[in-house]
């Protein structure tokens, strides 16, 4: 299975080095080689227990896919913004392919380091693709962007060293680098931008998704440090907990949005929300699938009672929190993109903040959020922290967020690109959930060494086609311009990879996805 995922990530990196065809895209390449094999490495470690912290067990490392996720999106962001004529965004598509590469090598490097005894041919591949990378980054990052990549990489490092030691395990290596990775890189640009502001320049909706990231994750290493040293579970504890959330939100992360957008915060939010009755029509249409989510939880739970303690929802039961995420996003994505972006953000930061209080056991509903949610554990969430719906709503929302729409002035870019946005639906809602409900159910012929059936990645490819087809009639945005083979190669491969990947697939499919649409 491993051959079979890293064939099909190495197919992808050399597809959209066909496309691209620069010195970005030959790093790319040179860094999935290294990868690959440093890749065995960490399994190794993995196995033998000596990669330093705990990782997620019953997966591989994930070095190789994980690894070339943000340098991809870095390369095909600077395609796109180079063919519109965005210049400073075609800059920042080159700082995020060569910061993800740096961050892919310096984990390369911590594998080779631990292992014993010293992988010669393993550090001499490493050697050359970070000679060549380094060199590439030499004659085209400008000194104040390689600043900006050591920046992100030292917040990786510190990021790293705290949060696998507090969270054991979590995540996979290839899933700490992505997660971390990403934040990390969040936390600079806020940084960045905090100090550089300027009225009327940048999106407030961006700085909002800034904001509320890095704000929730400050939150949770604030309570993680304090509760070391006090029972969490006590009431006078959850009081402060509340109390300090308060003084963290109203005191600290509404100022620095204040700074950011130069408006009251809750005033702008206010008026965003409710600036249209479309805004208002899809508000109400949320708030009522938020609703039949909640109740499809108190119905497991209540038949979890009746029947026995051991029970454990299905597959299929599992999957109707796709299709109701499906459902949540396709109008959005449709009607008004913005008012989905910030939405998103908004339950983003709710989620995190429920997880939490059930981490935490914070009274009042702390004991009953690990009650309610144990129903829906899989072999995924090993560590301490429930994960999964997080990861379902990051998949379906960084094709959202990471759409550049400053590259494309008419609000979708040409070709395939027109269905970047939808990326999370089609990988994410429409084909993991198909080929999981079918497979499931109906399939009997096995993929070599997993547990996926050919019937459910067949019928979640022929699914997507028909999404396709569907978001061709009713989004009259979408315009491919005859680049329906690209389509159907990029969402076989994406199909096929969550037959084989053991890494959270509700995190990286719809982000291959949107690398192969955008190429």
């Amino acid at each position: 299975p491993v051959l079979v995922e890293s064939l099909l990530v190495f197919t992808m990196v050399l597809s959209v080095h066909a496309v691209v065809w620069d010195r970005f895209s030959w790093c790319a390449v040179a860094l999935a080689v290294q990868a690959f094999y440093v890749q065995f490495k960490w399994d190794r470690l993995l196995q033998l227990g000596g990669a330093v912290f705990q990782f997620r067990g019953a997966a591989n490392s994930g070095l190789l896919p994980a690894s070339m996720v943000i340098p991809l999106l870095g390369v095909v962001m600077k395609e796109r913004c180079r063919a519109a004529g965005i210049v400073y965004f075609e800059r920042f598509g080159i700082v995020v392919a060569s910061t993800g590469m740096l961050l892919a090598l310096f984990l390369s490097v911590l594998a080779v380091g631990i292992t014993k005894p010293v992988p010669t041919n393993t550090c001499i591949l490493t050697g050359i693709a970070g000679s060549v990378i380094i060199y590439t980054m030499k004659h085209s990052l400008t000194v104040s962007e390689v600043i900006e990549v050591l920046e992100v990489l030292l917040i990786f490092v510190y990021l790293s060293m705290i949060l696998l030691y507090l969270l054991p395990r979590c995540f996979t290596p290839g899933e700490a680098l992505l997660v971390l990775g990403g934040v990390s890189f969040v936390l600079n640009q806020l940084i960045k931008r905090s100090l550089n502001v300027i009225k009327g320049r940048g999106d407030p909706i961006d700085f909002f998704l800034l904001v509320a990231v890095v704000g929730v994750v400050l939150l949770g290493l604030f309570f993680t440090v304090l509760f070391i040293f006090m029972d969490s579970g006590t009431w006078i504890s959850s009081m402060f907990f509340h109390m300090m959330t308060a003084v963290l939100g109203l005191g600290v992360i509404m100022p620095w949005l204040y700074r950011l957008i130069h408006r009251n915060p809750l005033f702008w939010l206010f008026q965003f929300l409710f600036q249209t009755q479309t805004r208002l029509y899809l508000l109400l249409y949320w708030t009522f699938l938020a609703a039949s989510a909640c109740g499809v939880v108190f119905y497991q739970n209540t038949k979890r009672s009746s029947e026995s303690k051991k029970h454990q929802a299905s597959t299929i039961t599992r999957k109707y929190f796709h299709f109701i995420v499906v459902a949540t996003y396709v109008p959005g994505l449709i009607y008004d993109r913005q008012l989905l972006y910030v939405a998103a953000v908004l339950c983003l930061a709710v989620f995190i903040f429920l997880e939490y209080v059930r981490y935490f056991r914070i009274k009042p509903f702390g004991q009953t959020l690990r009650h309610l949610l144990s129903l829906f554990l899989d072999e995924r969430d090993s560590g301490p922290l429930i994960l999964t719906h997080i990861y379902l709503l990051l998949g379906m929302s960084l094709p959202v967020w990471l759409f550049p729409r400053s590259c494309a002035p008419k609000g979708t870019l040409p070709g395939a690109g027109a269905l970047v946005p939808y990326s999370g639906v089609l990988a994410v809602g429409v084909g993991d959930t198909i080929a999981s409900v079918f497979g499931s159910t109906m399939g009997e012929i096995k993929w070599p060494g997993t547990k996926k059936t050919f019937e459910g990645t067949m019928t979640a490819i022929f699914a997507q086609i028909i999404a396709v087809a569907l978001i061709l009639i009713f989004d009259s945005s979408v315009n491919l311009n005859s680049s329906y083979a690209w389509i159907l190669a990029s969402v076989s491969l994406v199909s096929l990879l969550e037959a084989y990947t053991t890494q959270i697939d509700n995190l990286l499919l719809p982000l291959y996805l949107q690398i192969m649409l955008m190429a």
